[in-house]
């Protein structure tokens, strides 16, 4: 039996960076009274109490086509920003409370990055996307 207990690491090593490279685990950096962050197919939505940090997941864009991105910001004080980034962590597109929609060209077989940026934020938010 104590020849298999270095087993147990490898696996669980090996089952974040699956659920990592699918877009369900996220790595992130916050302090927050609360935080709540749902990543999803077609949105991700964030429910916070005063809230600094960030998060960033990988995007699952199934075509390749034009997506449209609306940054729904309901937050009662502070700020909240998204960023697409490419696979060299470039940002594509910028998504705040000033522009909150944008529009670009995404290919399925390149990886690209949603990170999320709050500062002081309580309140919701929410990312939206729908292709074109």
């Amino acid at each position: 039996m104590q020849g298999w207990i270095w087993l147990f690491p490898l696996i669980g090593s090996f089952a974040g960076f699956v659920l990592y490279r699918r877009g369900i685990a996220v790595t992130k950096s916050i302090q927050a009274i609360s935080f709540v962050f749902l990543p999803g197919r077609g949105a991700d939505k964030a429910i916070l109490d005063t809230c600094t940090g960030w998060v960033r997941h990988i995007g699952r864009f199934g075509e390749s086509r034009t997506y449209t991105f609306f940054l729904d910001d309901h937050l009662l004080r502070g700020s909240a920003e998204v960023l697409l980034l490419d696979g060299k962590k470039q940002p594509l597109l910028k998504l705040n409370r000033q522009s909150p929609a944008g529009r670009v060209d995404l290919n399925r077989k390149n990886r690209y990055f949603l990170r999320w940026e709050w500062k002081g934020a309580t309140g919701r938010c929410a990312l939206h996307w729908e292709r074109k």
